[in-house]
């Protein structure tokens, strides 16, 4: 029996779960249909999904059909939880990506099909709620070729095949043909297309099935099953373990269950597993230990669910999806035995809040207006991103990387937020380490001079279920202060930076190379150092480092990004060096290099330096925020008011298209404009306008300049993220500062 792991994506409200239910129903695996609308759909097993009527979490059922055994991943539709949608394309052999054929393709829709592109993974299509009125055929398809790819078409259902039948494909037979110059030979030679032919089209994503129906009046759903049946193919895997973790949830019992989908070999129950090598990575989890090699641990249960049932097995096959206890190191997108680490996700939050007592939001409304638009508030919640790592556990396991100027909520004119008391503080911040455990872009942050948690994520709906889920299933009644903007720090030329770490019987010394990187890159590592330079098990050491925790930029205190970080030299004491020594010399190095960047120098400073340089300005530093990808729909003779509002937001966007009595624009603008600004188009447009905006990647900060004032950031006052050195003399160590480290640095730079 054919295996394959498919996954069915959409837009929210497009009939994402109605259609998984119609496929159970339709194989028998369910004898009733649920509904989503009414709490009882069959893979909406939380109790918020079924509260709030919407998929949030990603669930697994069973379904098979003919010779097809099919594992199907229900994912979620809402934007603000696209990030466990991102997860688990990872891990699929297809997607079925569901339409409405009502609404047609929305936002979210294409960012779906890029994430889809992106990932490789080939896709169906199912057109769902064709009973509706106002539904046409061939708008909706002329729409989906327009919007996502012309390769679409629909493909006839067969009752019975093997790989050499034809299929008739009617009208759309040369025009499938033309998409592969493999099918346009044998259309010419033998005047039609094979199956296997078409399989492999699928396979490649040369060709996009499409179905109409409507799920829940099962309509169109078995022809759906033939075709899933037809047309796909089933991977082959190798021998050798593999297993990739799309996901980390926890059962009733509070038992960490890790779920994985086995990409060779086999994996059995008491199997001592391990992480794929991180020797070589250039971003380790802080999940991976200390030194940067990789961990091994013992597999308790293995669980193969179907909703929310599950099976306890011994052992299961390549291709199986399952959860798995007993493992706690585990991350989403973590490889196992072969599998290699997956890169990271394309999605990243683009909000923070602070976490307050329960009513305290009423006490805090309205004073920060500037965290309001994305001025002081914004930037400066951004720098505790650095100290998500160094507080893993409890309220801060490395509390050395806490900031001291850290949040620009620290304007003097601004009330106190109310606090936790300690007991309730360190409850919450247990709470919201599981949850951040559980979905890696929930980023929880301990801001120690504050005495506040700070949590980054996806939008408002994401923040409403954490607050429901701290007080369903930990008991905590918690309120959340104004949303502020995430912004990043980049660099826009290479300079070499220097860090010097030699108090009494320590020492080292490390030379790190900035470099910038490509939009979207994040930040990358590596090595330019011989091992007769500098022993290796020193270089992987400070790879570690450099990787361990998000590093701050010097403009407002935000984490780096879109960096190349490149070991270029460095020297160890054969005596004093100890494993911290360079943990200190480089951090050093680079608030150091992103110092002289600041003060405009490229490649390596000029010495000696007689006073401090300039760093009032950028320099070479970049300060980015976040952009969203927009596109809006107005009527026609309101296009100059939309066209208006997205210039005095310092958005771009292309030249109008008129489509009948309307006119859509499409571009790109910054979050802190743009957030709310759906509100504002349906209430000029008095109902009739649509927005919708993806997130678009990070970007130059359209007003850096004020940005940077209102944060009154002081890299120099930052004294856990210092960017000068320490060396010694005369037995004992004493501090330079960062202008003058080039002068006394112990190694030659490289620059």
């Amino acid at each position: 029996m054919k295996q394959i792991v498919a996954g069915i994506v959409a837009h929210v409200d497009a009939g994402k779960t109605t259609l998984s239910e119609a496929l159970l129903y339709r194989t028998g695996e369910i004898r009733k249909l649920g509904r989503v609308d009414h709490g009882d759909a069959f893979l909406d097993t939380n109790s918020l999904e079924k509260a709030r009527g919407i998929t949030i979490f990603a669930h697994q059922a069973l379904v098979e059909h003919g010779d097809l055994r099919l594992t199907l991943l229900d994912t979620p539709g809402h934007v603000d939880f696209a990030a466990e949608t991102e997860r688990v394309l990872r891990v699929l052999d297809y997607a079925i990506l569901v339409v409405s054929g009502t609404d047609g393709v929305q936002g979210h829709t294409e960012t779906l099909w890029r994430l889809l592109a992106r990932y490789g993974v080939p896709t169906f299509i199912f057109v769902n709620k064709c009973d509706a009125a106002g539904f046409a055929r061939e708008a909706i398809l002329a729409q989906l070729r327009k919007r996502l790819s012309d390769a679409i078409y629909p493909l006839p259902a067969m009752e019975q095949s093997t790989e050499g039948s034809a299929v008739s494909l009617d009208v759309f037979a040369e025009d499938i043909a033309t998409l592969d110059e493999e099918a346009m030979n044998d259309y010419l030679e033998h005047g039609v297309l094979s199956v296997g032919r078409l399989r492999s089209m699928i396979a490649v994503r040369e060709l996009f099935p499409v179905y109409f129906g409507s799920a829940l009046k099962l309509e169109g759903v078995e022809e759906f099953l033939d075709g899933l049946e037809t047309f796909t193919r089933e991977r082959e895997w190798p021998a050798a373990f593999a297993a990739r973790v799309f996901k980390i949830a926890h059962d009733g019992q509070h038992n960490r269950m890790t779920w994985l989908r086995v990409t060779g070999g086999a994996l059995k129950a008491k199997e001592i597993v391990s992480s794929s090598s991180c020797a070589a990575a250039s971003t380790p989890s802080p999940a991976q230990e200390d030194d940067g090699m990789a961990w091994s641990e013992k597999v308790d249960q293995v669980r193969i669910y179907n909703g929310a049932k599950f099976e306890t097995v011994t052992e299961v096959p390549a291709c199986s999806v399952c959860a798995v206890t007993g493992l706690t190191r585990t991350f989403p997108g973590e490889g196992l035995g072969a599998e290699p680490d997956a890169e990271s996700p394309s999605l990243q939050p683009v909000l923070t809040y602070t976490v307050l007592p329960a009513g305290a939001e009423s006490d805090t409304a309205g004073t920060s207006g500037a965290a309001k638009r994305g001025g002081a508030g914004h930037d400066s919640v951004n720098r505790d991103d650095a100290e998500h790592d160094a507080a893993k556990s409890g309220t801060g396991r490395n509390e050395e990387n806490d900031t001291a100027g850290q949040d620009a909520e620290t304007d003097n004119s601004s009330p106190a937020l109310p606090q936790f008391d300690d007991l309730t503080l360190h409850k919450v911040i247990t709470a919201l380490r599981e949850l951040e455990d559980e979905d890696p872009l929930l980023h929880v942050v301990w801001v120690e001079r504050l005495a506040e948690i700070h949590v980054q994520l996806m939008g408002a709906v994401q923040l409403e279920i954490i607050q429901q889920t701290l007080h369903d299933r930990f008991g905590l009644d918690v309120s959340f202060g104004p949303g502020s903007i995430l912004y990043r720090e980049t660099i826009t030329a290479p300079v070499e930076g220097t860090g010097h770490f030699e108090p009494l019987r320590h020492y080292a010394e490390a030379h790190i190379l900035l470099e910038p990187g490509e939009p979207g890159s994040g930040v990358t590592v590596g090595s330019a150092l011989s091992e007769n330079d500098l022993d290796r098990n020193w270089q992987r050491l400070i790879l570690t480092h450099l990787t361990e925790r998000e590093h701050l930029g010097v403009l407002v205190g935000a984490p780096l990004t879109d960096i190349k970080m490149t070991l270029v030299a460095g020297r160890a004491h054969l005596k004093h060096t100890e494993g911290g020594d360079f943990r200190q010399a480089t951090y050093r190095a680079i608030r150091q290099g992103l110092m002289e960047a600041r003060a405009g120098v490229s490649g390596r400073p000029e010495t000696p330096v007689e006073s401090r340089p300039d760093t009032t300005g950028e320099g070479n530093c970049r300060l980015l925020e976040p952009w969203y990808r927009f596109r809006l729909e107005v009527p026609a003779d309101m296009i100059g008011r939309a066209m208006s509002d997205i210039q005095r937001m310092a958005g771009t966007f292309e030249s109008p298209v008129t489509d009948g009595e309307y006119a859509v624009i499409e571009g790109e603008a910054p979050v802190s404009e743009m957030r709310d600004y759906a509100m504002d188009v349906n209430q000029y447009t008095h109902g009739h306008g649509r927005f919708s905006a993806t997130f678009g990647g990070y970007k130059p900060c359209h007003d850096a300049e004020q940005v940077i004032a209102a944060a009154a950031y002081d890299p120099e006052a930052d004294l856990d993220n210092t960017p000068d050195s320490v060396f010694c003399a005369h037995g004992a160590g004493y501090p330079v500062k960062w202008y003058k480290v080039p002068e006394f640095a112990h190694v030659d730079y490289v620059m």
